[in-house]
Order: C-alpha cells, then structure tokens, then sequence
C-alpha cells in the first residue's frame, strides 16, 4: 500500500496510470486536510469515481501514535513523542520562531543514529531502522495540526536537526521534502528548509543538485582535525576536508550561505586555538565558495543525568573572542526545551 501523505501528485499519477493530473492534485490535497486518521473518502468533487477507486485500493492514509506532549515551562518548545508501527518512539519538536504565531518543526530522519557523536544522546542509541517518508511527513503535518489556524498560527519552516543522520536516508529525506513543497500538500517553501549533517559528502553534492533551494546545515565540532575525530566518528570515514570540498560545491551550486553549528563543550573544544582554527576553516571556505558561512554557536545541553554526562557547558568567551578577531561573527542560537529534553542533541526517545 503506499501511504498517501507521502506523494505528491506527480507520484501519484505515475502510480495510478488512469489518474489526470488535476485528478492526482484534488486527491493529494483532500489527504493533507483532512482529520488526521481520516481514510480517503469514496467521493472527491471533480474526480470520476473509477480514478478514486483505483486510489483507494493502493492507499492508506497511516499515521503515528502521539505518545507524549511536552511542553516547556520556560519557552514556547513543545516535544513530541510518536510512536511507530513497530513499537519504536521518535521525537519531534515544534520550534517557536521570531514572528508570532510561526513555527519550526525539528524532524527526525531515523530511529536512532549510527553516527555516535560523543555530545549527542540520539548517538548513545545506535540505529534501528530508516524512517519512512511518512512517517518523516507525518511529524510535521502532527505538530500543524496542534496549531490554532484561527490565531494565524502555522508551520513555516522544516529543519532536519532531530534524531539520526539526514544525509544517511536521503531518498526518503528527499521525497518527504517534495510532498512539503508541494503546492497541494503542506505548500512549505524549500527556502525554508534546512537539512543538517554531520559530514556526508556524496550526500551534500546530492542535495545540491536535486534541491537547491533548500538551505544545508554542517555540524562542524571542531575545525581541529584530531578534536573533531575524537567528538564525531564518522570524520574516520569522511574527513572534514573532504566534508568542506562538498559543501564549497553546494555553495557553488545553490549560491546559499552554509550553517556551521558548534558546540562548544568545556576544556575540550572552546578555546582560543579552536576560536582561530574555525576562523581559518571559514576564510578558506568563503574565498572558494564565495559566500560566507552563517557560524552558528549552540550550548551544550546534558546527554545524561549527573557523573554519567561526559561534559559540561563552556564559557565560550574566549573562543568567540578569537573567531571574531579572525574576521567572523557567530550567532548564540538559543536552544530551548531544555527543561523537557528537547533542546540540541537531547532527543533519544525518553518519553
């Protein structure tokens, strides 16, 4: 069966061979607004009824089990816990943004991650499985439809931040990005999207060329090659200059400025050498790329209770004040949810 909310009409016509286009657009947006559960109807205004029945006996319209809601006591950020088929539980947070009554929706890519970053708790997990792209779209359309649309609330963006690793399930991360785009699905524009990596090349050069409107997000660590490979393990297999050639080349192609996020974690990653290294990487980066990266500065939000959390948060002056001096700024983006675990590199399906 495939699960109607995750095609766009173009997909849908192709699978359903009798299927017109405005016939394949109707039913595509009758899914995306209809009650959440709801199976597609056994009549759609301006669909001949053979074209529906064919629909109907290919696809279902499934969904996840809302688990947990949990919203923070000091900030607007709500996490989400959804539970799948296979009695798996991912987490999903809805993301307050600056404009009233718009929001963010952090969405996961997998259950788990095989990527094992030492500052993050989805890393303690290992991977289960691949999401699929439903259940990828299904998260967002769940947190749209906690929104009160009669207070012109409504999801404006999409960042693919939440648990797992993006880049690691690119077909489906691809195709569920398509459905959000599309016009008569949940009509999110790409420009709005951020799909972050800890370092796939191949996976970069390909989000380039299949969806150069959407924005990419690098979690860089430490511009200190031996830093970084004892944080982030997967720089064994996809060294960051080999990560920085992909993204130049993303830059080239999508002419849109890179997020660079790091964590500055204490007595490991936060000092002046780190502040000038990363200050470096980002010259290097701008003169090949011609655009500069957006250096994004996130706190490190505990893993795990007490003793068993392996580091604590930085003052991160010092290695600000050395990135400044080496010509770049850096954005403090606040990370909230914390108070309920969902804030940065928290997400590891507690609820």
């Amino acid at each position: 069966m495939i699960a109607l909310q995750a095609v766009t009409p173009v997909a849908l016509a192709r699978a359903v061979g009798d299927l017109r286009p405005e016939e394949a657009r109707k039913i595509v947006s009758v899914v995306h607004r209809a009650p959440l559960g709801a199976e597609l109807p056994a009549s759609i205004q301006g669909v001949r009824k053979t074209a529906l029945a064919a629909v109907r006996a290919i696809g279902s319209v499934p969904t996840l089990e809302v688990r947990a809601e949990r919203a923070s006591a000091v900030d607007p950020f709500m996490k989400l816990a959804l539970a799948t088929h296979d009695a798996h539980v991912i987490e999903t947070v809805r993301i307050p943004l600056e404009r009233a009554g718009r929001f963010s929706v952090c969405v996961s890519s997998q259950i788990g991650c095989a990527l094992a970053c030492a500052f993050c708790a989805t890393g303690r997990m290992g991977l289960e499985r691949n999401l699929e792209t439903w259940e990828i779209v299904e998260q967002v359309r769940l947190v749209a439809r906690g929104l009160d649309r009669t207070k012109g609330q409504r999801v404006h963006g999409v960042v693919f931040q939440g648990m797992g690793e993006p880049l690691a399930n690119l077909d489906r991360v691809l195709d569920a990005i398509r459905v959000m785009c599309d016009p008569s699905a949940l009509a999110i524009d790409a420009r709005a999207m951020t799909v972050c990596t800890a370092g796939v090349p191949s996976g970069i050069r390909r989000l380039a060329r299949e969806m150069p409107n959407v924005r990419l997000g690098l979690s860089i660590a430490s511009a200190r090659r031996d830093v970084r490979r004892s944080l982030m393990p997967v720089d064994r297999a996809n060294p960051l200059d080999d990560v920085i050639d992909a993204a130049v080349e993303h830059a080239q192609v999508t002419r849109l400025a890179p997020m660079w996020a790091v964590t500055p974690l204490a007595g490991v990653n936060d000092t002046e050498d780190d502040g000038r290294a990363l200050g470096e990487l980002a010259r290097g980066f701008a003169e090949r790329a011609g655009v500069r990266p957006r250096i994004s500065v996130i706190p490190y939000n505990a893993i795990a209770e007490g003793a068993d959390d392996p580091f604590t948060r930085s003052d991160d002056t010092p290695f600000r004040a050395a990135l400044r001096s080496a010509g770049f700024g850096s954005h403090f983006r606040y990370s909230g949810g914390g108070d309920v675990d969902a804030a940065c590199g928290q997400l590891a399906a507690k609820a």
